[in-house]
C-alpha cells in the first residue's frame, strides 16, 4: 500500500513538473498531431473517423448529433472563452493596457494575417470554390508557438516571448471577428435576438457590480445555445461572454476573471486542444493522390503560413522601426526577431478550426487544407527554432544600458 502510495505521488510530481514548463503544451499537441495522423492512416481509421463523425445514438441538441459537432461547437467555446478572458486582461490590465503598447502588436498582427491571405488567395487564382479558405493562413497556434520557444530557453530573449504572446492574441482577436463576420450564414433573427438579451443580462451584471460565478456561468451557457441556433458560429458566444467577466485592475488577486482563466487555462490547453487536435488533425493520406497532395490548396495554406507570416510580421517590424511608429522587442537581435516572426507561422488549432468552417460540404478540401496546415506548421516551427537555436545572442556590453524603452534595431 505504502509502495503504491509513493508511486502515485512520483507520478503526479513527475506531471505537476511537467505540465509547469512552458513548452508542456506544445509538446502535447505535437504528439496529438502524430497520434491523429497514425490513427487516420492505420487499420483502425474507418473506426477513428466514425468515432467523430459517426451519428450519435442520442444527443440532448439535435444540432450536435456527432462528437465532431460536439468538440467543434462546444468544447470550442470554451477554448474561446479562455482565448476571451485572456485578450480582456491583456487589453484592460496587460501589455495591452495602452496605446504605446499596442502599436507593434497590432500593426505586427495585422500585416501576419493580411500577407498569408494575400498569397493564398495568388496562389488558388481564379478557383472560386478555394477562395473561402483565405483566413485558414492567418492564424496563429498561442500554445503550440509558445511551447517550441519554450524549448530553446535562456538562448530566447524573454522579451521575444513577451511580443509573439501579444501578436498572437491580437491575432485570436482577429481570428474571432473573422468566424463571425464571414463564416456566418443563414442568421435566425429570433435566436439573434435572443442572444442579444442575454448578452445584455450579462453586461448588466457586471455593470452593477455582481461578483458570483453562478449566474455569469448560467447565462454563459444559454448564450451559447442561443448563438449556436442563430447561425453565427457557437464558439464566438465563448468570447461574448469572456468580455462580460468582471476584472479589478492591479493588485487585486481576487479578480473574478483571474479566477476563472486560472482555473480554465490548464484544461484548456490539456484536455480541449488536444481533444480538439486529435479529432480535427487526422488527414487520411491514402485518399489522395499527388495532384491533391501537391494541389493548389495545400499549397497555398503551407505558403501562407511559412511565407506570409514571416513577410507580414517580420517587414511590419521593420517598417515601424524605420518610419518611428513602434520599436521592436528589446534585447534582440534581427535574427532573433526573425525567428519569432516564423514561429509565428505554427497554425495548428485555429487554422485546423477555420479549415472546416470554409469547406462544411467537401470532406476532400477539408483533408487537403489540414495537410497544408500541418506542413506549413511543420515547416514553420523547425525553421523558427532553427533561427533562434542558432542566432548570436546579445553580450553583455551590447545589452548594457537598454531597457523597454531601448530596443534594438530591427536590422541589428
Amino acid at each position: 500500500m505504502a509502495e503504491t502510495q509513493s508511486i502515485g505521488g512520483a507520478l503526479k510530481r513527475a506531471l505537476d513538473r511537467f505540465t509547469s514548463m512552458e513548452a508542456a503544451a506544445g509538446i502535447v499537441l505535437i504528439a496529438v498531431a502524430i497520434a491523429a495522423l497514425v490513427a487516420a492512416n492505420s487499420p483502425f481509421a474507418h473506426e477513428y473517423h466514425e468515432l467523430f463523425h459517426g451519428k450519435l445514438a442520442w444527443t440532448p441538441i439535435e444540432k450536435l448529433d456527432t462528437f465532431h459537432l460536439w468538440i467543434n461547437d462546444g468544447l470550442m467555446a470554451i477554448f474561446f472563452f479562455v482565448v476571451g478572458l485572456e485578450i480582456k486582461r491583456e487589453l484592460i490590465d496587460g501589455q495591452l493596457d495602452d496605446a504605446q503598447k499596442r502599436r507593434l502588436p497590432f500593426l505586427a498582427a495585422a500585416a501576419g494575417m493580411a500577407v498569408p491571405a494575400l498569397i493564398y488567395l495568388g496562389l488558388v487564382g481564379d478557383d472560386r470554390t478555394l477562395h473561402s479558405g483565405w483566413a485558414i493562413p492567418a492564424a496563429t497556434d498561442i500554445a503550440f508557438a509558445v511551447g517550441v520557444l519554450g524549448l530553446l530557453g535562456k538562448r530566447a530573449p524573454s522579451s521575444l516571448r513577451l511580443f509573439l504572446l501579444t501578436v498572437a492574441i491580437v491575432d485570436d482577436l482577429g481570428a474571432v471577428a473573422i468566424i463571425a463576420l464571414v463564416y456566418t450564414s443563414g442568421i435566425k433573427l429570433a435566436w439573434l435576438a435572443a442572444a442579444a438579451v442575454i448578452l445584455g443580462m450579462l453586461m448588466a451584471l457586471n455593470r452593477f457590480g455582481v461578483y458570483r460565478m453562478l449566474p455569469y456561468i448560467v447565462l454563459s451557457v444559454a448564450l451559447w445555445f442561443t448563438v449556436l441556433n442563430s447561425g453565427v458560429h457557437a464558439t464566438v458566444a465563448g468570447v461574448l461572454a469572456a468580455f462580460t467577466i468582471p476584472l479589478k485592475l492591479k493588485g487585486h488577486d481576487d479578480s473574478m476573471l483571474l479566477r476563472m482563466e486560472h482555473a480554465t487555462a490548464p484544461w484548456n490547453g490539456f484536455m480541449i486542444v488536444p481533444i480538439f487536435g486529435f479529432a480535427n488533425a487526422g488527414v487520411a493520406l491514402s485518399g489522395m493522390g499527388m495532384d491533391e497532395v501537391f494541389g493548389p490548396l495545400p499549397l497555398a495554406i503551407a505558403a501562407g503560413l511559412f511565407f506570409g507570416k514571416q513577410i507580414g510580421i517580420y517587414g511590419a517590424m521593420w517598417i515601424a522601426d524605420k518610419i518611428g511608429f513602434a520599436k521592436p522587442p528589446a534585447g534582440a537581435t534581427g535574427l532573433q526577431l526573425w525567428g519569432v516572426a516564423t514561429l509565428c507561422g505554427i497554425g495548428f488549432t485555429m487554422s485546423l478550426f477555420i479549415g472546416a468552417l470554409a469547406f462544411p460540404r467537401d470532406p476532400l478540401l477539408v483533408e487537403e487544407a489540414k495537410l497544408g496546415v500541418l506542413l506549413g506548421s511543420l515547416f514553420s516551427a523547425l525553421l523558427g527554432y532553427g533561427i533562434l537555436r542558432f542566432a548570436p545572442q546579445l553580450t553583455s556590453e551590447d545589452d548594457e544600458g537598454d531597457d523597454e524603452t531601448e530596443p534594438h534595431s530591427v536590422t541589428a
